[in-house]
């Protein structure tokens, strides 16, 4: 069954009701978001990245998360989509600024936020979505992203 948008939000609020662990998670999953992307990005590819600097793994994962986001919300897609263009340049600049691999630094703050996450669902008294469905990984910032467009009155 393809759940609406409406579904997988009302589905997903059920474990992110607790006001603690919403302001995590406001904080974690659009750093998890990120670290996942920055991960993805430095994984070595066969192909020449001198050559084509942005197509890598992370370029190429996105494009099915952005079909599922575009399925869900052509705005809210959107919205991820220029969110996470915003991120690659950001990974960019830190490949520029820093001699540390991002990886390592992506790695890190990976498993501090989830951290939080499991802090926040304690603190909830329930599951990380997940657990139920796999695909809440891609909801979890599609709902952070909703929430930003319904406090600027942005149409979902």
């Amino acid at each position: 069954m393809n759940k609406s948008l409406r579904q997988w939000l009302n589905e997903y609020g059920v474990s992110h009701t607790n006001p603690t662990n919403k302001l995590i998670h406001w904080m974690a999953v659009p750093t998890i978001y990120f670290t996942v992307v920055a991960l993805l990005w430095a994984i070595p590819t066969p192909w020449d990245r001198l050559a084509m600097p942005w197509l890598n793994w992370a370029t190429l994962a996105m494009v099915p998360v952005m079909f599922f986001y575009w399925r869900l919300s052509g705005p809210l897609a959107l919205g991820m989509a220029l969110i996470t263009v915003l991120m690659f340049g950001v990974v960019v600049a830190y490949e520029a600024a820093f001699s540390f691999p991002i990886a390592y630094t992506a790695l890190i703050i990976f498993v501090v936020a989830w951290i939080f996450q499991f802090i926040g669902h304690e603190i909830e008294g329930k599951k990380p979505s997940f657990f139920k469905d796999v695909q809440f990984l891609l909801i979890g910032p599609l709902w952070v992203m909703h929430f930003l467009y319904r406090r600027f009155h942005l149409p979902v």
